[in-house]
């Protein structure tokens, strides 16, 4: 899209996909998670102290490669963007089990653990190629609206899929403790008794599997899925539009195919 001709983007997908295993890695750890993908995670294969390990492997690993390309602008953005996600794992422990939650709060959350990498890959997309800064930053602006609506359509996928489908345990963000867009619509936006009974079937030790089919009900009576899905596409029409900058190519019709699946996948 930028023109490009070199090899090193092959590295830097490579940098990118280290970081995101080593998050998934640790993720599985704090969250005692015991499948992903439809396979057990690494911490019930392994341990948790060789899935910590390995996970810093691959993070120190990601940078050992980005230092090869010599590169400071490059390792500028990887460095402040792993600092980034950091937060935002330790901003999403913080708000566990929080009711009160606010959908300004979450959008910190989401922004921090998955939109930012999506941003910082796209952002050095244009870094290797011949691009202008305001072309950089377009590409920062797709990519950290792409990776927001991913993550909006992740968390209505936990409530209506199959445990089949989805690979793992649906409800398991309820089990976990981590409020995601569904869920805080519904409150905001549920009745008195509706809430209520939400905070019951959700709080801090209450949440069982076999609340799930009845806070399903809840949330889609209070339209938190759809809401979610609406704010979803919100965002990919705003990455979309980032792309304006640039003419009409098969590269950029490849970014823009990626964008409508993100609103479109099932898994």
């Amino acid at each position: 899209l930028c023109g490009y001709e070199g090899k090193k983007e092959h590295y830097f997908s490579t940098v990118f996909e280290y970081l995101h295993a080593a998050t998934l890695l640790h993720d599985d750890v704090v969250d005692n998670a015991q499948l992903r993908r439809g396979h057990q995670t690494a911490n019930v294969l392994w341990n948790n102290s060789a899935a910590v390990l390995v996970g810093d492997f691959l993070y120190s690993k990601s940078f050992s490669l980005a230092v090869e390309m010599g590169q400071l602008g490059i390792l500028d953005v990887l460095s402040a963007t792993t600092n980034r996600m950091a937060e935002g794992m330790v901003l999403e422990l913080m708000h566990t089990y929080n009711l009160d939650i606010t959908e300004q709060e979450y959008m910190e959350v989401i922004i921090s653990k998955t939109a930012v990498l999506m941003a910082a890959a796209c952002r050095i997309g244009g870094m290797l190629g011949s691009s202008t800064h305001q072309e950089q930053e377009a590409l920062k602006d797709f990519g950290l609206d792409l990776g927001i609506a991913f993550q909006m359509v992740d968390d209505t996928l936990d409530y209506t899929l199959s445990r089949e489908q989805f690979g793992k345990p649906v409800g398991k963000d309820l089990e976990e403790g981590k409020m995601t867009l569904p869920l805080i619509h519904a409150l905001n936006k549920s009745i008195p008794s509706q809430k209520t009974l939400l905070k019951e079937l959700v709080g801090r030790g209450s949440y069982q599997p076999e609340n799930f089919p009845e806070v399903l009900t809840l949330v889609q009576e209070c339209g938190g899925i759809e809401a979610t899905l609406q704010k979803a596409q919100h965002y990919v029409d705003k990455a979309v539009a980032s792309l304006d900058i640039f003419p009409d190519s098969e590269y950029k019709k490849l970014m823009l195919d990626l964008a409508d699946f993100v609103v479109s996948r099932k898994l």
